[in-house]
């Protein structure tokens, strides 16, 4: 998982602001123009472009632009990547947890 670690941390960087949390919550529901999107928010759209540059550069969301209207999708491959991390370090706090219980409620077989 070593060769995930920048990509991961540019992605945990990027859901580290609730702002940019919501955002993609609202892309999970599908396409929304930036326009759209900055509604939801109170605060100014270039402000709120800041956000849009850094989820577009952790690579969670990309933008199309048509005509006059620039519009962001949610890559959910990339939520992926998050999801495969967590699921190991699930795995492996369940491990341990596994072994503390044996090693707890089993005191015989831990004094060999």
């Amino acid at each position: 998982m070593a060769k995930y670690s920048a990509e991961l941390d540019g992605v945990f960087v990027a859901l580290a602001d609730p702002t940019r949390r919501a955002v993609v919550r609202h892309l999970g529901h599908g396409p929304r123009s930036v326009g759209d999107l900055a509604r939801e928010f109170p605060m100014t759209l270039p402000s709120f472009m800041k956000h849009v540059r850094t989820l577009e550069s952790s690579g969670l969301i990309h933008t199309v632009k048509s005509g006059r209207v620039r519009s962001c999708v949610l890559n959910r491959e990339r939520l992926a990547l998050v999801d495969d991390w967590l699921a190991q370090q699930r795995r492996i706090w369940e491990e341990r947890t596994d072994r503390l219980e044996q090693f707890v409620t089993d005191p015989e077989e831990n004094r060999q």
